[in-house]
């Protein structure tokens, strides 16, 4: 059974920093490109960050100079490094799990899905 656990969310000032992070298991952590995304109320999900099997960072809008990805995968686990936050950060964040080529960014190709931890940045 496959499983994302993520963890790391909370409430924090804006300016802030949160540290997430996403627990695997049940497939192979190496082999699998693992994204960043985030859906705040009434709003589409959107692509924050992933990272690639080869260990190359891909930023979103949202991350660009501010948020970093990363991965371990001795502990098949992917991180998320989110720093000078602000209100419109605000929203639940979830991982995700996909293989093979195609779009990085699309959530469609992304095929395994935590739960997601939620960030509230006040402003």
């Amino acid at each position: 059974q496959v499983q994302l656990m993520e963890s790391g969310g909370g409430s924090v000032q804006a300016g802030g920093s949160l540290s997430l992070s996403c627990v695997v298991s049940g497939l192979s952590f190496s082999t699998y490109t693992m994204g960043w995304f985030r859906q705040a109320p009434g709003k589409e999900r959107e692509f924050v960050a992933a990272i690639s099997s080869s260990d190359s960072p891909w930023n979103g809008d949202p991350a660009v100079g501010r948020f970093t990805v990363a991965r371990d995968n001795t502990k098949n686990t992917a991180y998320l490094q989110m720093n000078r936050l602000k209100a419109d950060d605000t929203a639940t964040y979830y991982c995700a799990a996909k293989t093979g080529g195609g779009h990085i960014a699309n959530r469609e190709e992304y095929g395994y899905w935590g739960q997601g931890t939620l960030v509230t940045v006040a402003s």
